[in-house]
């Protein structure tokens, strides 16, 4: 039959066979809809939204992106959880073909680029909780889209390739400054395999370098306009000398355990421990790269953990680079070998999904509270009863702002009133460098209604002597989660003072507070996290 042309079909079972992973990964998407859209927004969450209400180039705590994200989204969807969340679903969609393609142009192995993406969904982290909003689901998207250039530039030899992964260096940059902790591996990317003369010559990598620190001038002019002041927080944060503890290490490795997978995480330490045999005997320069990626930032904050509590999502940079590693590896294992490590990374990643749906139940329908005063998801809800019971305190009392002086307690209230009142949180106020100030019509003169979560309102608090202000007790607040009590909130009639907004730099009221330690279980984890990591229910510091 000449000049018939005979197509051959896809088997059934094949296209069976993906139409599944397609509803698996619609269906753990729909949860992190879900999740985004009903479960209360954290502190630091609300944090964040304030800052999107902002014309300011960046921030004490963080640069700016992640408030630029916030209001993008915001402006589509509203002031709802969804509208400040949103950020965090397309990150995760972004990260997930990021990745994918990342393993497919290695590997050719449409089995491998699976199993990475699987990973990500099997993580309760990404699979859940990048739902919530925070500064790394801006950072995570742009250090693949990095990792992503420099394949392509492995793969196609053309040298163009650097300047995009400058370009998407420089937006890691405004995401978080833990991306700093990406440039061994740069280096090693450049430096390993036996291109490094050919690339120190080239004019590419350093223009490159050029566009990373060009993007990044907002953050370095605000801060040489502020005496360096988001350098200065995080270089306490991270320099914090305290004495060495196992305790906080163990914290950690729980914590990673919990986050990643209890059986992911050793099956992608595994891959990046062969990946990185490979690439540095071989010289392979994709395999150095996300085996380093891991490796160096992962070495770090484990050394950094015998004295310090590490942050909830500090590593989370990392561990995309490391579902990569271990699904690459799985593709290049000798048939014997491959065998016995898919079905390894099989059970983690039905294990893993099977945890990620059974932490979404406890988060969105679950009626128990299981942990009592200590569960990590109670910890930061219910503050919408603290703020109607402020209002109407001001409404008795003929008041016109509310004080505080935790920026927790400022940020739900805010998210709550929707700034029909203003709230003002009287110290710390280096957080709140560039901020608009409320119109002080309303607040001078007049009387405020003080919110505190006991004891911060106790007689004994060194900033009393410095606030002359009148405090009468009104009532005291319940915040309760699933029946439980989980804080008791004073609420105060705030009369004789007026707050200064931009004291000096040398005021008490003008220095934020570091809290020793800057890590701990994060409240809006499942109690089993916090139990595998032995955490206290100490808050941390956003």
């Amino acid at each position: 039959m000449s000049g018939v042309q005979v197509t051959a079909r896809p088997d059934a079972s094949t296209s069976r066979h993906w139409l599944a992973i397609a509803a698996l990964i619609a269906g753990m998407t729909a949860l992190r809809l879900i999740y985004a859209s009903t479960v209360d927004l954290r502190t630091d969450e609300a944090y964040y939204w304030t800052w999107s209400k902002e014309n300011v180039l960046s921030f004490l705590d963080h640069p700016p992106m992640i408030a630029w994200l916030i209001r993008l989204s915001t402006a589509v969807f509203g002031d709802t959880n969804l509208g400040v969340r949103f950020p965090g679903i397309l990150a995760m969609l972004a990260t997930q073909g990021l990745l994918a393609d990342i393993v497919w142009r290695v590997t050719r192995d449409s089995r491998a680029v699976v199993v990475a993406v699987l990973m990500m969904e099997a993580s309760l982290y990404f699979g859940l909780l990048m739902a919530k909003v925070s500064p790394d689901v801006a950072l995570i998207p742009f250090v693949m889209a990095m990792a992503w250039a420099l394949v392509r530039l492995v793969e196609s030899n053309d040298e163009r390739w650097w300047l995009a992964a400058g370009t998407f260096a420089g937006l890691a940059s405004l995401s978080k400054f833990t991306c700093v902790l990406l440039l061994p591996a740069l280096l090693a990317f450049m430096l390993v395999p036996r291109w490094r003369v050919r690339w120190l010559r080239s004019p590419y990598p350093w223009a490159a370098a050029l566009i990373a620190l060009v993007l990044f001038l907002p953050v370095l002019i605000w801060n040489m306009q502020h005496d360096w002041a988001s350098f200065r927080f995080q270089f306490v944060r991270v320099v914090a000398t305290h004495a060495w503890s196992l305790r906080t290490l163990g914290e950690f490795i729980g914590l990673q355990l919990g986050l990643v997978g209890f059986i992911l995480l050793p099956v992608v330490l595994a891959g990046v421990a062969l990946t990185a045999r490979r690439g540095y005997r071989h010289l392979d320069a994709v395999a150095v790269l996300l085996s380093t990626a891991v490796i160096f930032p992962l070495l770090f904050l484990l050394w950094r953990s015998l004295r310090l509590r590490i942050g909830d999502t500090w590593p989370m940079f990392i561990w995309p680079f490391g579902f990569a590693a271990a699904a690459i590896n799985l593709a290049m294992q000798p048939d014997g070998w491959r065998k016995s490590s898919a079905r390894s990374a099989h059970v983690a990643i039905f294990s893993g999904i099977a945890f990620v749906v059974a932490a979404f139940l406890y988060s969105v329908a679950a009626p128990w509270n299981l942990i009592g005063r200590t569960d990590p998801i109670g910890r930061e809800a219910g503050y919408e009863p603290i703020a109607r019971h402020a209002e109407a305190e001001l409404k008795k009392t003929g008041g016109t702002w509310i004080a505080t002086t935790d920026y927790r307690t400022y940020a739900m209230l805010r998210w709550f009133l929707r700034d029909r009142v203003p709230v003002v949180q009287i110290n710390e106020r280096g957080r709140y460098i560039g901020f608009r100030e409320p119109n002080m019509d309303q607040i001078r003169g007049h009387t405020g209604i003080y919110v505190a979560r006991e004891p911060d309102n106790n007689p004994g608090n060194p900033l009393w002597p410095l606030i002359t202000a009148t405090r009468e007790p009104l009532e005291r607040v319940d915040r309760v989660w699933r029946g439980t009590v989980m804080d008791t909130y004073a609420l105060e009639k705030f009369t004789g003072w007026t707050p200064e907004l931009s004291p000096p730099p040398d005021s008490q009221l003008f220095r934020w507070n570091l809290l020793a330690g800057a890590g701990g279980v994060p409240a809006f984890y499942p109690p089993w996290i916090s139990v595998a990591a032995s955490l206290p229910a100490a808050r941390r510091d956003g």
